[in-house]
C-alpha cells in the first residue's frame, strides 16, 4: 500500500469513536426499535445511545434485497414500538412484513434527498437504493432517525438531539477526508468495480467512474453478456483492480479479474455490516474500510 494507502486508516480511525455519544443509564421503560438491517441499526443505537433498544431484523453477513422475514421476526415485530426501513425499494420484503403487523408504524430514513435512477438492467429508472454509502446522504438519515425517535420517545429527545449532532459530524468529518484521499488519485485510475451498482451516491460524491456486474442484486446473477462487458470495461480503461461485495458470490468477478489481466481486490461491505470482530462492524468503519480497501487497489500497478 502506498502513503495513501497507509494514512487513510489513521486518520479515519480517528473518526470512528462513540465517546462523544451520550448514553446516560436508563433501563426502564425503553422503546424498542427495529431497523431492516445491520447499518441502520448502528446508525440508530448512534442516535439512541442507551435510551432505546435497538435491533436490527437481518443479521450480519445477510443479503438484503431479497431477504424473507421468519417467524421470530415477526415475533420480534410485534413487541417494537418502530420500524426503520431504507426505502427506495431496497426491502422488496417489507410491505408483507408490514402487513402482518398494523399496529407497528414504520418510517422510511431515505427521505429528503434527490436518488440518483439505476442507468440499465430491469431496474432502470428506478431509484439507487444504496444512499446511505454516501456520508452526505447519511446525515440526512440520521436527521430523519432524530426526528422519529424525539417523536415516539418525547422524554428522552434531548439525548436523541446531542447524540445525532455528535454523530453527525464524525461522519461529516470522514466525508471531508475521504474526499481529499480519493482527489489524491490520479483521474483516470478514479474507477470503482464492483458485482452490484451500489456506489453510485459515493461515485457522484467524490468523482469516481463506477463500472458494476449487474446493477442490483436479483436471483440471478452476472449472465455472460455482463461478465462481457465488464471484461471490456476494465481492459479498455486499464483498471488495475476489481471488487465484490461482502453479501453476494465473487465467482463471476474473479472471472472478470482472471480474463482480464485485473486484480481481485477482495470485498466492500455495503448491504451489510460485518461480525462485530470484523472490519466492518460499524457504519463509520464500514466508510474506513472501503475506501482504504478502494484506494489500496487504486494504487496497485
Amino acid at each position: 500500500m502506498g502513503i495513501i494507502g497507509l494514512s487513510i486508516g489513521i486518520w479515519l480511525s480517528s473518526c470512528t469513536s462513540n465517546s462523544t455519544i451520550e448514553t446516560a443509564p436508563n433501563p426502564t421503560n425503553k422503546k424498542v426499535i427495529l431497523t431492516t438491517f445491520t447499518v441502520l441499526a448502528d446508525m440508530t443505537q448512534n442516535v439512541a445511545g442507551d435510551k432505546a433498544i435497538v435491533e436490527s431484523i437481518t443479521k450480519p453477513g445477510a443479503e438484503i434485497h431479497g431477504y424473507q422475514a421468519t417467524p421470530s421476526d415477526l415475533a420480534r415485530g410485534q413487541k417494537a414500538n418502530l420500524i426503520l426501513e431504507n426505502g427506495l425499494n431496497l426491502e422488496r420484503w417489507a410491505d408483507r412484513f408490514y402487513n402482518s403487523l398494523p399496529k407497528v408504524p414504520h418510517v422510511t430514513l431515505s427521505e429528503g434527498f434527490q436518488p440518483i435512477d439505476i442507468a440499465e438492467d430491469a431496474y432502470k429508472g428506478k431509484p439507487n437504493p444504496h444512499a446511505w454509502m454516501s456520508p452526505q446522504n447519511a446525515v440526512i438519515y440520521v436527521e430523519n432517525i432524530r426526528k422519529s425517535l424525539g417523536k415516539l420517545d418525547p422524554a428522552n429527545a434531548v439525548t436523541y438531539d446531542k447524540n445525532a449532532k455528535a454523530y453527525s459530524e464524525q461522519i461529516k468529518a470522514i466525508d471531508l477526508k475521504l474526499k481529499t484521499a480519493i482527489a489524491a488519485i490520479p483521474p483516470e485510475r478514479r474507477y470503482i468495480v464492483s458485482c452490484e451498482g451500489a456506489f453510485a451516491y459515493i461515485a457522484r460524491d467524490y468523482g469516481l467512474k463506477e463500472v458494476y456486474l449487474w446493477a442490483v442484486n436479483a436471483e440471478q446473477q452476472a449472465t455472460p453478456k455482463q461478465v462481457e462487458k465488464t471484461i471490456d470495461t476494465v481492459k479498455e480503461n486499464r483498471i488495475p483492480t476489481v471488487f465484490c461485495e461482502s453479501t453476494v458470490n465473487p465467482k463471476a468477478q474473479l472471472q472478470v479479474a482472471k480474463e482480464s489481466g485485473a486484480k481481485f481486490g477482495g470485498v466492500f461491505y455495503v448491504d451489510s455490516l460485518s461480525s462485530a470482530d470484523g472490519p466492518a462492524s460499524t457504519y463509520l468503519k464500514l466508510l474506513e474500510y472501503n475506501v482504504s480497501t478502494l484506494i489500496k487497489g487504486l494504487e496497485s500497478k
